[in-house]
């Protein structure tokens, strides 16, 4: 690891450093010898002096102690912060320095986003020619939907599910607009409420659904996709009018053909 610039001087002061401090331990123990002997001299010889008066020698030998051990102690610290300076200048960048460089931190907001509005729905029969239809196809528009609507009276013959030739007329005329789309289709039957009892369709329920299901077989059949195409029997539920009355029960029978946005 290559050192930094500045760690020479650091170790050169702090191998001086080390040495005095060696120095003056020996000096200090030097001194605490010599006063050991003085003291011992001091008990042997004569006491000429007051009881309260130190010995001469005893009293700058002790000063001299007193400051070995000051500049020990000094040493000591010199030494213990020299030693912090080589550690901080071989760990790398301090504290301060990052405190000083760093960049200020910015408190940025999200971007604020608009609601994006929904596409409008496009008209099922936006681009078709419906003006072929004729008379026997009434065309209604809903919020999701559009219906072609079929009296029953016209491809239906009473109380029977097998579509009529003129039924067969109608439809052909619905074959080009429902090809040019891929909405799907839904084929329902109606009925009026007088009760049907026959062998083959015991209740206007198994009509219904009996009708619905010839036109959507008419359907497959002429180049309708089968995963467009569902029959759904609603028998008297859903009148247009009321069937007290002939005409009533007239507009009630139909097929409707729903294409669905």
């Amino acid at each position: 690891m290559t050192d930094l610039p500045g760690d020479g001087d650091d170790r050169a002061r702090s191998v001086q450093l080390e040495k005095q401090l060696h120095l003056t331990e020996l000096e200090l123990q030097r001194a605490r010898r010599e006063g050991a002997v003085a003291a011992h001299r001091a008990r042997r010889q004569p006491v000429i002096h007051e009881a309260f008066e130190p010995p001469e020698e005893e009293g700058w030998l002790t000063v001299y102690l007193d400051v070995l051990t000051l500049l020990l102690v000094m040493l000591v610290v010199m030494l213990t912060f020299a030693g912090s300076v080589r550690d901080n200048s071989s760990g790398g960048v301090q504290v301060d320095t990052l405190s000083e460089t760093a960049a200020p931190v910015q408190i940025v907001s999200p971007p604020i986003t608009q609601p994006v509005a929904p596409a409008p729905t496009s008209d099922p029969l936006s681009g078709l020619d419906t003006s072929a239809l004729g008379d026997d196809i009434e065309v209604i528009y809903n919020d999701q939907s559009v219906s072609f609507r079929i009296s029953s009276e016209i491809i239906f013959a009473p109380a029977e599910a097998e579509l009529s030739l003129d039924g067969l007329l109608v439809l052909r005329k619905l074959l080009p607009v429902l090809r040019q789309g891929e909405h799907r289709i839904t084929i329902a039957g109606h009925t009026d409420s007088l009760p049907i009892r026959s062998l083959r369709y015991p209740s206007n329920w198994e009509l219904s659904g009996a009708r619905a299901g010839s036109v959507v077989r008419y359907l497959e059949a002429n180049g309708i996709a089968s995963q467009r195409l569902v029959a759904v029997g609603y028998a008297d539920t859903q009148p247009l009018q009321g069937n007290d009355t002939a005409t009533g029960r007239a507009a009630n029978r139909r097929v409707e053909l729903i294409l669905e946005k």
